[in-house]
């Protein structure tokens, strides 16, 4: 399920009189007026019990997905009460009922293979729902279709006649068939449905002076709900998702003077022109080509004897997905891309330029060691798509360590097409252009930057399949 589309263009940009082929008006729109004279109107969000069980305050696990993990441990823990006492009833020692049920253990007269079922549930839903996080119903609709098969096998298997206690042998098993139906109808109807409805409204709803206080403060968990586009589009007002409104490294009001924020901008904007010329640039050398189409070229700077590389790629999902993707959810992209194991906003300038932090992982089987960069950014739209710029900048509140080499990205961009006869699908361009401080031989390089912008398309298709998949 994909977030709206929101077709406003962006206000204070810059847009190259040719972008995407286009003749575009130049856009420089006051962002000083407050937001109450806003002429966008928005639908008011009625805040409800499911809706706030569904958000995940600061990155945490929200609450209904939390139940639901309470709710397998209680499953394993009932379970395991239910044997213990079915083996009790037998009159027999604690010791004497487990050497029965446990150290010979047999299909037909042992109770203990359900335990074992519960504890099954217990590992694999607690790993793929608590700690990995997904989405997807396919786990738990394994787990409780391997325990449905398990129990009815069990039921014919079991020899009833030799019970003593044969009412609790059944309590038992319909016990455990119903939570694990219960724990799969939970997460279906329940935790799934309530975590995308949290972030649809994240994503659809932007902050004024009118929304209610509760809702100012769900929209403005930073690592919980993701930014989205739609956030950043009013067109006089401010990004109600920034980071900085919750005291958090970025805090543009405290941090940086109207001085830096002008000089920011101005940066932000030459580098929006400069990106685009390098993006049509007549000097790209295709140099690979793989088996999912995906280009990737080079170009050598004039100057600096130093190659930059660009990937070209067709991906299947709507340009405004992808933005929303690549630039409001920066804290979210080392998640699915294991080129970055850090990734967060230091500065939002304003409602479509902010400063990012960013540290690589080790590349070139460890031989290119982990950096840190700094960059500002800032996308810019037309009728045929949009365009992120990137450059590398200094941030003196960030100042470099002894722990990482401060690397420097010169200028790039994500440039991300719409496709006439498939609006579901976009095609998508990213120049990498970064100097890592070191020098290394070519030989290295270039095979390193080629898997690397490979496996990072790669990595984006599949993390972008999970919203077919809700």
């Amino acid at each position: 399920m994909y977030p709206e589309e929101d077709n406003r263009l962006p206000t204070n940009v810059n847009v190259p009189s040719n972008f995407y082929g286009t003749t575009l008006p130049h856009l420089n729109v006051d962002l000083s007026s407050s937001i109450n004279s806003s002429s966008i109107i928005h639908p008011e969000i009625v805040v409800t019990e499911d809706l706030l069980a569904g958000q995940r305050p600061n990155g945490r696990m929200s609450s209904v997905r939390r139940f639901f993990c309470l709710f397998v441990t209680f499953d394993l823990l009932f379970t395991s009460l239910m044997w213990l006492i079915c083996i009790m009833l037998n009159g027999d020692s604690i010791w004497t009922a487990l050497d029965k049920e446990v150290y010979h253990y047999e299909i037909h007269t042992s109770l203990f293979d359900i335990v074992l079922a519960a504890i099954c549930r217990f590992v694999v839903l607690l790993l793929f729902y608590g700690l990995l996080y997904i989405n997807h119903w396919l786990i738990i609709a394994l787990s409780t279709a391997g325990t449905c098969i398990f129990l009815i096998s069990k039921v014919f298997l079991f020899t009833w006649q030799d019970s003593p206690q044969p009412v609790f042998q059944v309590l038992l098993i319909l016990t455990s068939f119903v939570l694990s139906w219960g724990e799969a109808w939970f997460l279906d109807f329940r935790v799934i449905p309530q975590e995308v409805r949290a972030s649809q409204v994240i994503i659809s709803t932007p902050d004024t002076e009118r929304t209610p206080l509760l809702r100012s403060y769900m929209q403005g968990l930073p690592s919980a709900c993701t930014e989205s586009v739609a956030n950043f589009y009013s067109p006089q007002g401010s990004p109600t998702s920034s980071v900085h409104r919750f005291g958090e490294q970025s805090n543009r009001s405290t941090r940086l003077t109207a001085d830096q924020v002008k000089t920011y901008r101005n940066t932000a904007a030459k580098t929006s022109t400069e990106a685009w010329e390098l993006l049509n640039d007549e000097n790209w050398k295709i140099i690979k080509l793989n088996i999912d189409d995906d280009v990737i070229s080079s170009l050598t700077l004039t100057g600096e004897n130093r190659k930059i590389y660009k990937i070209s790629a067709l991906i299947n999902v709507k340009p405004r997905v992808l933005l929303d993707e690549l630039f409001y959810r920066v804290e979210n992209i080392p998640k699915w891309d294991s080129a970055l194991i850090e990734s967060r906003k230091l500065e939002v300038i304003d409602d479509h330029t902010d400063i990012t932090y960013q540290i690589s992982a080790k590349a070139a089987g460890g031989i290119v060691a982990s950096r840190d960069f700094i960059s500002l950014r800032i996308w810019n739209s037309s009728d045929k798509g949009f365009l992120i710029a990137i450059t590398g900048i200094d941030y003196p509140p960030m100042p470099e360590t002894s722990k990482y080499i401060r690397g420097r990205n010169g200028i790039g961009c994500v440039a991300i097409y719409s496709i006439e006869h498939d609006p579901n699908s976009c095609q998508f361009e990213w120049i990498l252009n970064s100097d890592l401080k070191a020098w290394f031989p070519s030989k290295i390089l270039e095979p390193a930057y080629v898997n690397l912008l490979f496996e990072y398309v790669k990595n984006l298709r599949t993390h972008l399949k999970s919203y077919d998949d809700l």
